[in-house]
């Protein structure tokens, strides 16, 4: 997922997935169960009420980011093990096409003012550029070792990749397709996203459990904030206009609030195992954050406040969510249910 709005590096992923499964299923017990199932009763339910399933195909391993055109009514998922870049027609409510031979795809952004859709291409370590129309692959660009996050400058024209295992960020000339340097972050590097307030590039130093701010202009680091007990600070997502950053702490399940005019942390909440994916509706002030567990939690934000309003289990490796603004709709692309893969449509309540 983690635009992060999916999350990068699967098979590091799914690795300390089947390890953290199997000390479960080794400590497992019918007392745990039963805290288990007491604690699941006992957190408010979901404020959601489900529209519909749409098939995507059959079973897939692992869908990871996705991203919504909202002028074009188009959200984008990268389906990983089918190395495709699917769009998904929200006004029609199926699928329009999808771009095939994006190898490993995990990043996904639409950028509208260019009509076209970046992916970051692990299998190739590239970032592809998709015509979103077509859709169809029109160029492709080298983008470091482990290419994941994306994020677009609309003033500098410059596309910022998270290389999460060469622990840099990547700079790319959008009009040339052309890798202009790659900024250091000393460290694995988790969502990197564009924050139009300020016209900074913000990125997770994961590594360092640091919040980072690029200049673009000059494609130098201004400034880092410490992530004081936050630990895996992967997931990333900027609301601009209230100055705001919130930010998914992978390791040790909590979610900051942090204010990007002052740098003071506003909140702290604990959210499901292993958070991923950030998605924001600011019509309703609804912050949505997936987890690699498949646990969902929904908070409202209210000025500097944080107030969960639910958190519970949605669906197996629910770890990426979007948010259509216009119509308050939720969106969470699901790798297998009842042997298909299916994007889960969901309305507030």
């Amino acid at each position: 997922m983690r635009s992060s709005p999916g999350r990068g590096r699967p098979e590091r992923r799914e690795r300390l997935t089947h390890v953290r499964n199997l000390r479960r299923l080794a400590a497992a017990s019918l007392a745990l169960a039963i805290l288990a199932l007491a604690a699941a009763a006992a957190a408010p339910a979901l404020p959601l009420r489900l529209v519909e399933d749409v098939t995507l195909g059959p079973p897939t391993r692992r869908v990871d980011y996705t991203s919504l055109d909202p002028t074009r009514g188009l959200l984008f998922l990268a389906d990983l093990a089918g190395s495709r870049v699917l769009a998904f027609d929200v006004k029609a409510g199926r699928l329009k096409g999808a771009a095939s031979g994006v190898a490993a795809v995990h990043g996904v952004l639409a950028v509208p003012d260019l009509g076209r859709v970046y992916a970051s291409a692990t299998g190739t370590r590239q970032l592809v550029a998709i015509d979103e129309q077509s859709p169809s692959v029109v160029a492709r660009t080298p983008a470091g070792r482990y290419p994941d996050g994306v994020a677009w400058d609309p003033r500098e024209r410059k596309l910022y990749v998270s290389d999460e295992e060469g622990d840099a960020v990547a700079v790319i000339d959008a009009g040339r397709h052309e890798l202009l340097r790659f900024i250091p972050m000393n460290g694995e590097v988790g969502n990197t996203q564009y924050d139009a307030a300020s016209g900074l590039i913000y990125s997770n130093a994961e590594g360092r459990d640091e919040l980072v701010g690029i200049d673009p202009k000059t494609d130098k680091v201004v400034w880092r904030d410490q992530l004081a007990k936050c630990r895996g600070n992967h997931g990333l997502l900027i609301d601009a206009p209230r100055r705001l950053a919130f930010i998914a702490c992978e390791s040790n399940d909590r979610l900051i609030m942090l204010s990007l005019a002052t740098h003071a942390r506003l909140a702290d909440a604990s959210v499901g195992e292993d958070p991923d994916v950030l998605a924001y509706d600011p019509g309703l002030r609804r912050l949505y954050v997936a987890s690699e567990s498949g646990v969902v939690t929904i908070f409202q934000v209210t000025g500097r406040s944080l107030a969960k309003l639910g958190q519970a289990f949605l669906a197996d490796n629910a770890h990426t969510v979007a948010v259509d603004p216009a119509t308050h709709l939720v969106y969470f692309p699901l790798r297998n249910v009842d042997g298909r893969a299916v994007l889960r449509v969901m309305a507030p309540k």
